[in-house]
């Protein structure tokens, strides 16, 4: 099946200095110490260890990449995912955003970094040294925030010069990967869903003769917005047209429909019917 019109390829590669280093000699005093093998262990020592500008940009590495993660489907693996075109301006709107605070957070780095270095040595002390810290162009370099969007080619764009029955060949190897890949991709809205159904059917089910003692169970807003941000996103993940995705999706989506946490927290009554439309759901279709 070709989905080229409705999905482009995409990469997002961001790089961050971890500043992290091997400390040999700490390493050696705290096996020897400890009367552990040499091998037992590593110590690693953070080089800004009294500061938390790089590791915002760290944080804020990580949070792209599992938003990068929530908009796409796996496609490659050399790093190139599905992007649904009904998501691409979602999507680029995201990514420029995220790459503006990117570089606004490494600007805040790199113009702290000398005051960085005259510091390091009170907060490592023992641990320092000068020699672990590399100069501020070479430290710019460890940072990058790229994406490129390609086409999704057609299952059969096959183009060489080869014989006829290398090309055949060549021609059909192309189009069962392709239909792997593309099954691949497909899995993932459906585990998204599954996941999302298992948590809330566990969380809904309360325990028979619970005493007053025992800790109650906690419903957070979460239960509510998961199911209903998923219900929106997968209309646009669903980019083969699925229509057995398609029926469980609305069958959540008419589950949640009116639903509210404080009634949900409160009511035993409301909590079971909702379980059991989520079970219904678990139960019909084919994970």
């Amino acid at each position: 099946m070709s989905i080229s019109s409705s999905a482009v390829l995409v990469s997002l590669n961001i790089s961050v200095w971890p500043a992290s280093k091997l400390d040999r000699e700490a390493t050696d005093q705290v096996t020897t110490n400890a009367g552990s093998d040499p091998r037992a262990g590593k110590f690693m020592k953070d080089l800004f260890a009294g500061t938390s500008l790089r590791k915002d940009i760290e944080k804020h590495a990580a949070h792209c990449r599992v938003k990068h993660l929530r908009y796409t489907l796996p496609w490659a693996d050399k790093g190139e995912r599905l992007l649904p075109t009904s998501l691409f301006i979602d999507y680029k709107q995201f990514v420029n955003n995220s790459e503006r605070q990117f570089n606004a957070l490494c600007d805040n780095f790199f113009i702290a970094y000398p005051q960085l270095l005259v510091d390091a040595p009170t907060h490592l002390r023992g641990l320092y040294k000068a020699d672990d810290y590399p100069d501020l162009d070479e430290v710019k370099r460890r940072f990058g925030f790229r994406y490129v969007f390609a086409p999704l080619p057609e299952s059969g764009d096959f183009r060489l010069d080869v014989g006829i029955a290398e090309l055949e060949e060549l021609k059909h190897k192309y189009a069962s990967d392709y239909d792997l890949r593309l099954a691949d991709a497909m899995r993932e809205p459906w585990e998204r869903l599954h996941t999302v159904l298992t948590s809330m059917s566990e969380k809904l089910t309360d325990e028979p003769g619970e005493d007053d003692d025992k800790p109650k169970k906690r419903y957070h807003e979460t239960l509510v917005t998961n199911a209903t941000d998923l219900c929106a996103l997968l209309t646009k993940l669903n980019v083969t047209g699925d229509p057995k995705l398609e029926e469980a999706r609305k069958q959540l989506e008419l589950t949640m429909l009116g639903a509210d946490i404080e009634a949900i927290k409160e009511s035993p009554a409301i909590r079971e019917s909702m379980k059991s439309k989520v079970d219904a759901i678990l139960d019909k279709f084919n994970w």
